[in-house]
């Protein structure tokens, strides 16, 4: 904010030109038969160039509606990709309890445990796994958090390729393609202009 340099006025502008091009799109929430909760949970590891932290993002869906979403930078530097899949598994399991708890204080009873998708197999082995091993025990607090839904039944962790990895689009920038695809997915979609 104090010294920009080119390179960040370059950015600033392409996110304006974003969104002047977009300004007539919304989230389209659609009737839904199905009432779980599912959701997609990524990080890019050591994303950040400048910091080298990585980023987390998930989408929560209630049936096929996106009802939150995240993204952001991690707190701390991850040594592993497995650290930095496993530490958005717990912010993503973190915001379905929450969700949870208000759709039961709104009325709404989960027919069966949520699920959560996500693209990298050590971070579901690590749920599943109850032996530590010398190389997670930086991770041990949000191990347990995640562990302890997966083991009660409360939650389903699911593997899902990184191509259909829909958390894919708050993690790290995408081609063309394959965010229209993701915006998509989402339901965003253009709206016609009122006046």
């Amino acid at each position: 904010m104090h010294k920009p340099y080119v390179t960040h006025w370059l950015a600033v502008k392409r996110i304006l030109r974003y969104l002047k091009g977009t300004i007539t799109h919304g989230l389209y929430l659609r009737p839904s038969s199905v009432s779980t909760l599912h959701g997609f949970s990524d990080a890019d590891w050591a994303g950040n160039l400048d910091d080298r932290r990585s980023i987390s993002g998930f989408i929560i869906f209630l049936g096929s509606n996106s009802i939150s979403w995240s993204s952001k930078k991690q707190r701390t530097v991850a040594r592993s990709s497995t650290e930095s899949e496993y530490k958005s598994l717990a912010n993503a399991t973190a915001e379905i309890i929450w969700l949870q708890s208000l759709l039961q204080e709104l009325g709404f009873s989960q027919s069966r445990a949520p699920t959560l998708w996500c693209d990298n197999i050590s971070a579901i082995y690590l749920t599943a796994n109850p032996v530590f091993h010398a190389r997670t025990k930086h991770i041990e607090i949000d191990y347990h958090f995640v562990r302890e839904r997966f083991m009660r039944g409360q939650l389903h962790i699911q593997f899902i390729s990184s191509d259909d990895q829909l958390a894919d689009g708050l993690t790290k920038g995408l081609p063309s393609a394959r965010f229209s695809t993701f915006r998509s997915k989402l339901h965003v979609e253009t709206f016609p202009k009122t006046t």
